[in-house]
């Protein structure tokens, strides 16, 4: 069994690039560091450095090991910060992941609520899309994800969150379709677009590629997307436009980019998802409790 101590071990001599230094923030002395990794090696069966006279470098398998050593570690400190914290004080830690969304206001609205009854209890926001997101959530290292519906929910409990998001293009202010009160699909033919990876999944059952319908190949997409603030870069560079959802990034009287939404109106609806007979922390639960009341 890998000892959680090893892990951590690694995991400083991948940051550092270098044993010496490694060792030095451990506490430990560089020959007990080396001996550990090798028996680390020697127990994997492969070689996780590129060794050189003075610094080292992950193996392909080196730095597999370091994303699961990542969340595994992550995994246990959430673990034993639930465990700190089970007293009958509300107190502890909640872990929420979800894309960029306007429903993200009402979460907040929760969150804020908790915090001033329970000073001691602390959120975390990840940001990521679905994928993103479940991939956190089925490994235990968020306790709830917010996902953009239509979304495979099958394996999860959910509650639906009192808002949704509105479908549209944005484009720059000077651009020829700036002027239309709304985008069909014939203005899309041809234009050089940015979309997020998630929307044009064709494995997915998304709004998106059923609004545009047997068209959808013919779209020119020349780039895609995890998260809207970078895409926008690129619209203001001029090379494009993003098929997206509003109220993400500012598209207001002093932004030069606008905002047009699509007809017909596509709108998708937002869930709040955790995994199915989940034991919940103590904060999590009131949390959950708190959001449920609000709906």
């Amino acid at each position: 069994m890998l000892e959680f101590r090893v892990l951590r071990y690694f995991l400083a001599i991948a940051r550092e690039g270098n044993i010496t230094r490694a060792a030095n923030t451990l506490h430990v002395t560089q020959p007990t560091l080396s001996r550990q990794i090798q028996e680390l090696e020697d127990r994997l069966g492969h070689k996780l450095f590129i060794r050189s006279s003075h610094s080292v470098a992950l193996t392909e398998e080196g730095i597999l090991l370091r994303k699961r050593a990542e969340e595994i570690l992550d995994l246990v400190y959430k673990t034993e910060a639930e465990f700190d914290n089970y007293h009958d004080e509300i107190a502890g830690d909640v872990y929420v992941g979800g894309g960029e969304t306007v429903a993200i206001s009402f979460v907040a609205d929760v969150i804020n609520e908790l915090i001033s009854a329970y000073p001691k209890m602390h959120f975390h926001l990840y940001s990521g899309n679905a994928s993103d997101v479940t991939y956190r959530l089925d490994r235990g290292l968020i306790d709830f994800g917010i996902l953009i519906e239509p979304a495979d929910i099958s394996k999860y409990d959910y509650v639906r969150l009192p808002s949704s998001d509105k479908w549209g293009v944005i484009m720059k202010k000077d651009c020829h379709l700036a002027h239309k009160e709304f985008i069909e699909k014939t203005d899309l033919i041809g234009l050089p677009l940015i979309m997020s990876r998630q929307a044009i999944d064709a494995k997915e059952d998304n709004n998106f590629i059923r609004w545009f319908g047997d068209d959808f190949e013919k779209l020119n997409i020349i780039a895609t997307f995890n998260l809207l603030f970078n895409a926008a870069m690129l619209v203001k560079s001029g090379s494009g436009y993003i098929v997206s959802i509003d109220n993400i990034i500012n598209t207001g009287d002093d932004s030069e980019l606008c905002f047009v939404p699509l007809k017909p109106e596509l709108k998708s609806g937002l869930v709040l998802v955790w995994k199915k007979y989940q034991v919940f922390s103590p904060a999590a639960l009131v949390f959950l409790q708190t959001l449920k009341n609000r709906l």
